[in-house]
């Protein structure tokens, strides 16, 4: 696994505790670095920070597109996952769209339910058709 496969993966761990626990994301971190000699990625860093300053937005994003399926209805995983994967897709101009759609989808095959990677994937790819109106 790549290093930035590698922190996408830790800041899922992260924002899936932080949700399961009803506390911010960097109190996790914090916690982690204080309670263990575990280094966290700088890129695992900004994938919080921006998921959790876009929340609302890709929350909203989500919700209108996710076909049949609330955000409360879908599983923690793959929630936390569609927030990364939108975060990388619309608002981090470091990664090609098809890197952030295809890691999402690779998170959700190792880290969720047999039928998360097809779900991860239409959701994503829709968005993706969509990036220039949903950034207008």
């Amino acid at each position: 696994m790549s290093a930035r496969g590698k922190a996408r993966s830790r800041a899922l761990d992260i924002l899936f505790e932080a949700e399961q626990r009803s506390v911010a994301p960097s109190d996790v971190i914090q916690r982690r670095l204080e309670s263990t000699d575990q280094q966290i990625n700088p890129y695992t860093e900004e994938i919080v920070s921006g998921v959790v300053a876009k929340q609302p937005q890709i929350d909203e994003i989500l919700t209108t597109y996710a076909r049949g399926w609330t955000l409360e209805r879908m599983p923690a995983v793959d929630r936390i996952i569609l927030r990364i994967g939108t975060w990388e897709l619309l608002f981090n101009d470091d990664i090609p769209d098809g890197v952030a759609v295809s890691e999402a989808v690779a998170l959700a095959r190792t880290m969720s339910t047999e039928d998360s990677p097809t779900f991860v994937n239409g959701l994503l790819g829709t968005l993706q058709n969509l990036k220039p109106t949903l950034l207008a």
